[in-house]
């Protein structure tokens, strides 16, 4: 009996090893590119600077002609990325640039279309995944670019092929990559989403019409109850899709604009999600919003709205059940804030005249690294709810144009983007 019972043990070990050994297996993907990892704006780094002085940390070098443009440096690995206008050839063009981690430049590539009516640059932040690249450009074109040589392995014009709708200021988005698929807002009226295969660029699946502009935003795929989702925007609507075949799973269009400035419908926030919860701010009179999910996502529901938080362009974090970011006035106007996440209540609200302006937002090492707009400062800045704790801050000293590129930290170095330069800071104790 107790040789039958071992017999029946080996044999059930052996068959769960047949099991697991042919079950397809999940690698674990090394991506970065929009707002971290987790296009949340929080950079999981360790071992930073906690004070900086007038200066600002060590410049480790900076170089010029990446293009102009307001899409975000990304770094991986062993490169630094970015996208500009191709200034030196044509300005109609867009150009994927990468250098070494010392700041020397291995290639430029030629990708795309150009956004050449209002601010004109390069708005897509690359999606680097293994030794590839995913972008699209300001006109609706979806690229894939190998990074160890800058070859363009696909591309696909989204906006023809798909009819896609832009708004007055191009497309914006920089693209999600799901396993094997390509992630991309066309608007229109043939379709809202789709979803392109990595390798090839062939579309995997399409989405229904919402019958509306795509959207500033960049998407963001969340995991609720095991659920995963993806959480997007066209120019009024707030969505939830199923990423395996594009169906829509719920929907939200009523919001409540106030801005009086005649613009409603521009929304360029990624959300956060966190605990089922999502959070939604942007300018022009949307302002902000909690939602909660129910359990399987198929439905959400208003928890609170704060009229005075809208986020423009600069993102926000979430830390220690507390929002940080800046609202928005008008172009280099706005405050500095912070909310609860419970409730919605304003935790505090800076003074536009003492700091400034309002600017991009990230965190890493339990501290935030704000990009002011308007003169140009960097503030390393304590998450404490009860006030706006600046604890240093540095002038950038290179580029020109609008300072609306987010900051990136990767190994200890500090990525900041302004037009056509691109600088590098040692942020390591």
């Amino acid at each position: 009996m107790i040789i039958s019972r071992i017999f029946k043990i080996i044999c059930g070990i052996s068959a769960m090893y047949l099991l697991y050994s042919c079950a397809p297996v999940t690698v674990e993907q090394q991506t970065n590119g929009w707002r971290g990892e987790n296009r949340n704006g929080i950079y999981n780094e360790t071992g930073l600077l906690t004070a900086w002085d007038t200066v600002g940390p060590p410049l480790l070098w900076f170089v010029t002609g990446v293009g102009k443009g307001f899409s975000s440096p990304v770094a991986l690995n062993d490169k630094v990325f970015v996208t500009g206008l191709d200034f030196e050839e044509d300005d109609s063009l867009e150009v994927f640039s990468a250098f070494t981690v010392k700041g020397e430049k291995l290639y430029q590539t030629t990708y795309g279309s150009a956004w050449t009516k209002a601010f004109p640059g390069t708005r897509t932040t690359p999606s680097i995944v293994k030794n590839m690249a995913y972008m699209i450009s300001s006109m609706g074109e979806v690229v894939c670019i190998n990074t160890d040589d800058g070859k363009i392995v696909w591309k696909v014009d989204g906006k023809q092929t798909f009819e896609g709708q832009a708004g007055k200021w191009g497309n914006c988005e920089s693209p999600l990559v799901i396993d094997d698929k390509v992630i991309f807002t066309p608007g229109g009226k043939q379709t809202t989403v789709v979803a392109l295969n990595t390798a090839t660029g062939e579309t995997v699946w399409k989405s229904d019409t919402l019958g509306e502009l795509c959207s500033y935003t960049s998407p963001l795929l969340i995991n609720h109850n095991g659920k995963r989702q993806i959480v997007g925007f066209t120019e009024f609507t707030m969505f939830g899709i199923n990423p395996n075949n594009g169906n829509f799973e719920w929907t939200f269009k009523d919001w409540d604009f106030d801005y009086k400035g005649g613009m409603d419908g521009i929304c360029a926030n990624t959300p956060i999600y966190s605990d089922g919860k999502l959070f939604v701010s942007n300018g022009y009179g949307m302002n902000s919003y909690l939602f909660e999910l129910n359990d399987d996502a198929t439905e959400i529901k208003l928890v609170w709205r704060n009229k005075e938080f809208g986020v423009h362009h600069g993102g926000m974090v979430l830390i220690d059940n507390v929002i940080y970011g800046s609202n928005f006035f008008r172009n280099s106007m706005g405050n500095w804030m912070a909310l609860d996440w419970h409730t919605g209540d304003i935790k505090y609200q800076t003074d536009t005249v003492e700091w400034r302006s309002k600017g991009s937002i990230i965190s890493a090492d339990n501290l935030l690294y704000c990009y002011e707009e308007k003169k140009g400062a960097i503030l390393l800045v304590n998450p404490n709810p009860e006030k706006f704790d600046v604890i240093s801050e540095f002038i950038i000293p290179q580029g020109d144009g609008p300072r609306w590129s987010h900051l990136s930290i990767h190994k200890g170095v500090l990525y900041v983007r302004r037009g056509d330069a691109l600088m590098a800071f040692n942020l390591t104790r």
